[in-house]
């Protein structure tokens, strides 16, 4: 097994993770209901997904 023959620095990992980011979940309106949900999720305020009731909704 190859083994390395200088020792790497910290910098070195940390520049490939320099590019790591944290992006905001992506929120779009609800086709029935036009209330925020999250992208390809079942709407939690009707229970709708993509057109059709999936789950029951208590109010």
């Amino acid at each position: 097994m190859a083994l390395p023959k200088r020792r790497h620095y910290k910098a070195r990992s940390k520049k490939r993770r320099a590019n790591w980011k944290v992006e905001a979940p992506t929120i779009v309106a609800c086709h029935n209901c036009h209330e925020p949900k999250l992208a390809h999720h079942v709407c939690p305020s009707c229970g709708y997904y993509k057109d059709r009731k999936v789950i029951e909704v208590s109010s």
